[in-house]
């Protein structure tokens, strides 16, 4: 008697859940159309100068996207400095930025004498492979630079 009530409601899940999966891209097809990531350089303002932010092509490595980092202070460029940039993309993120999603994450900015800053995000789609992002690099707890710019995720090269 309990398993004729109860089969009615395992073809029920087991239907669900055949229909969920289909909606889901497989983890293959997301990695293979973002093997990099670009990101527009940036510029924000700050009291009496600007600050600029270049970060050339990121490579992903495992769930990060990795590269380097050159930020320009205008008229102090004393504080001009250089290092490595990674953000942390898990795949389950990238399929949601796939399928229109906002995502945030998070990352650090490595300068080259080995300080590190703490890097945040969002990340709003206007397609599959292409958006807008605001990064906020935390200078120090009450200095927080914050970018507006575009990402673009490229696949693999030939």
């Amino acid at each position: 008697m309990r398993f004729r009530l109860l089969f009615p409601a395992l073809i029920l899940l087991a239907a669900s859940l055949s229909v969920w999966a289909q909606g889901t891209p497989p983890a293959p097809a997301i990695l293979a159309t973002s093997a990099a990531a670009e990101i527009a350089p940036a510029k924000t303002s700050i009291y009496l100068g600007s600050v600029s932010l270049v970060v050339p092509t990121l490579t992903r490595s495992g769930a990060e996207f990795v590269s380097t980092y050159a930020a320009t202070v205008f008229p102090f460029f004393f504080f001009n400095e250089q290092g490595r940039f990674r953000i942390q993309v898990p795949d389950v993120d990238l399929g949601r930025l796939a399928d229109g999603h906002a995502i945030d994450f998070i990352g650090q900015a490595v300068r080259d004498d080995g300080a590190g800053r703490l890097v945040q995000g969002h990340a709003v789609p206007r397609g599959p492979t292409q958006g807008d992002v605001k990064i906020r690099v935390f200078y120090t707890r009450r200095i927080i630079l914050v970018f507006n710019t575009t990402y673009r995720l490229v696949g693999p090269g030939p």
